[in-house]
């Protein structure tokens, strides 16, 4: 009964490390050859976004909009490859099958 509480706790500090370090991880994504950029964390929150000053005008509505699109999903899909991976650790001590 100790061990599984032990094992528990370790799961339960490991948990909370990956949550840290996730929340200080910082994923850059770029689109629109470089002039939109978004910063999330590992958390899938944005940290900033940058869009250059050429495509602010109404002529570029739809590039603007299409470029912001990419670059969040990129971003959010990196941040889940990161979050996954280091979720594998904590599923390994688990011992559950397939993951």
């Amino acid at each position: 009964m100790f061990d599984k509480m032990r094992g528990l706790y370790k799961l339960q500090s490991k948990a909370r490390r990956i949550k840290k370090e996730l929340k200080k991880t910082e994923i850059v994504a770029e689109a629109a050859d470089g002039k939109i950029e978004v910063v999330f964390n590992g958390e899938q929150t944005i940290q900033s976004v940058k869009i250059d000053e050429s495509l602010l005008r109404p002529e570029n509505q739809r590039e603007l909009e299409n470029g912001l699109k990419s670059a969040i999903e990129e971003a959010i899909k990196q941040s889940q490859k990161i979050a996954q991976d280091q979720m594998k650790e904590i599923a390994g001590d688990l011992n559950i099958p397939g993951m």
